[in-house]
Formats: C-alpha cells, sequence, structure tokens
C-alpha cells in the first residue's frame, strides 16, 4: 500500500454531475430508470425475449438497457 495522501471528496449525489458531464440531471434520470428495467426484469426472471413477447418492445433494446449501452434512448423511451 502506498503512503501517498490522498484527499476524499464527498459526491453531489450525481456522478454525472461531479465528471462535469453536459445534460447531468438528464443523465442521472436515464440512469434511474434504466436501473427500474433492469430490476423489473430480474425480478421477473424474464429474457430479453420474453421481455419482447410481453411489451412489443425489440429483445435487442432490453440488451442494450442491461448492457448500460442507454445512448440510444430518450428519457420518454425509456419511461415507455
Amino acid at each position: 500500500m502506498s503512503n501517498e495522501e490522498f484527499e476524499l471528496v464527498r459526491g453531489s449525489g450525481n456522478v454525472f454531475h461531479d465528471f462535469g458531464v453536459s445534460n447531468a440531471d438528464a443523465e442521472q434520470l436515464r440512469s434511474i430508470l434504466a436501473a427500474q428495467i433492469i430490476k423489473t426484469l430480474d425480478e421477473r426472471k424474464l429474457t430479453v425475449r420474453e421481455a419482447e413477447s410481453l411489451t412489443g418492445i425489440a429483445a435487442a433494446d432490453f440488451s442494450r438497457i442491461r448492457r448500460a449501452n442507454l445512448r440510444r434512448f430518450t428519457i420518454d423511451r425509456l419511461i415507455t
């Protein structure tokens, strides 16, 4: 372990804001919505194919959400 000193900085509660991402609030909301979708899929033990069957939303979209690849998703689309 190094003897170097480090400074502990408390975050703002929004990691996107802390790292200077533009539209930090929107990015955080998209992440929260995606996490809720993943939680629901896990709780119901649904595969992406089963989720597609139930919702009509492409399995590839559910797969992207599971991998936190959210670039293609607007907040409205995630809510839907």
